[in-house]
């Protein structure tokens, strides 16, 4: 069974997704926004050709991977409420959010 032509892959973009796994794929994490409880610890799986990080936005974030290549992956577990937005230090243009709550 095909998708209708008019619903993205994966859902609506920027739509907050329950769950604790996040694709790096087609240089653009997905979900865009998770959302999680207190305590989840959320795995980032590279599955794009080229290396991407995940690298909090601003500074004294808590995310900072190294380079993932293809296939590796980087687990985070979050201790405190909050937004956490991160992108990929090598290509800066992908963004994407973590909603934290109690």
């Amino acid at each position: 069974m095909s998708m209708p032509a008019s619903s993205p892959a994966g859902g609506a973009p920027n739509v907050p997704v329950a769950g604790n796994a996040v694709s790096i794929k087609n240089f653009a994490f997905s979900p865009a926004v998770l959302k999680v409880k207190v305590g989840t610890t959320v795995t980032w799986t590279n599955q794009d050709g080229d290396a991407h990080t995940v690298t909090s936005a601003g500074s004294g974030g808590p995310l900072k991977s190294a380079p993932l290549t293809t296939g590796a992956t980087y687990s985070y577990t979050f201790t405190k409420p909050g937004t956490y937005a991160y992108f990929c230090s090598i290509h800066p243009f992908m963004t994407a959010t973590v909603e934290v709550t109690r």
